[in-house]
């Protein structure tokens, strides 16, 4: 079974519409695990839209399952996660004017910059995801860059808007999931995944987790956050 890993970015985009100190996301990530979330992932945007530096340090210390970093490939950001040590970096594409990340990081444009970033955070003993597009030639140049797992970008899954295309777009997931094993990665997947449309990518063979937030803390407002997490872990069971 995949485990779920909850993304409660979104918890300090509400504060910081206000500039204020409520809702805290980390109170947020505490409901959460238990709610029964097996990792805490953030997103520390180098405009500080949602998630800021003191998040990060206080969710260092208070996570008690994997916390995992999202970080554009900046050198500036990369010493952060060097610095506070989180359990995963997952590198991940930035641009400002984007709402939320738009697609996967383009690692065989970006190699350099990726390898770079990739070597100093195995030199400060941290694992390193590469959240990529279900592309075979992003596949292989992660695995070539040593990083230990890849998230598959499902935004085109989850926006398809027939059944036809997303039943298109799941065997592409699930076609880039097999070749990701077979390079011996470890497989996660994320963006756009909802109540609705998570069992498919669930059940992929080898899927090891799937990080989910925007679903996760909308359903929150409705239930609070531990039932809104139990309820998504019951649909990926």
């Amino acid at each position: 079974m995949a485990t779920l890993g909850v993304n409660i970015d979104h918890v300090a985009t509400i504060r910081q519409a206000r500039r204020t100190v409520e809702p805290d996301p980390v109170w947020a990530a505490v409901a959460a695990e238990l709610g029964g979330a097996d990792a805490i992932t953030v997103h520390l945007r180098e405009d500080r839209r949602h998630i800021q530096d003191r998040d990060l340090e206080l969710l260092r210390q208070t996570v008690q399952v994997k916390l995992n970093l999202e970080s554009a490939i900046v050198p500036e950001m990369v010493a952060i996660a060097c610095r506070v040590k989180p359990d995963q970096v997952t590198l991940v594409p930035e641009r400002r004017e984007e709402v939320t990340t738009e697609g996967g990081l383009d690692v065989v444009g970006h190699r350099q910059a990726v390898a770079e970033a990739v070597r100093r955070l195995h030199e400060a003993g941290i694992g390193v995801s590469l959240f990529i597009d279900p592309d075979p030639r992003q596949i292989d140049a992660a695995a070539d860059l040593a990083a230990a797992a890849v998230e598959l970008h499902t935004g085109c899954y989850a926006n398809a808007v027939t059944e036809a295309a997303r039943e298109a777009r799941l065997v592409e997931l699930a076609r880039a999931g097999g070749m990701a094993r077979k390079a011996g990665l470890a497989l996660a997947a994320g963006h756009g995944l909802t109540y609705r449309n998570v069992q498919p990518v669930a059940r992929l063979d080898g899927m090891g987790e799937l990080n989910i937030g925007h679903s996760i803390v909308a359903r929150a407002v409705f239930t609070g956050m531990s039932e809104a997490v139990r309820e998504m872990k019951r649909l990926i069971a």
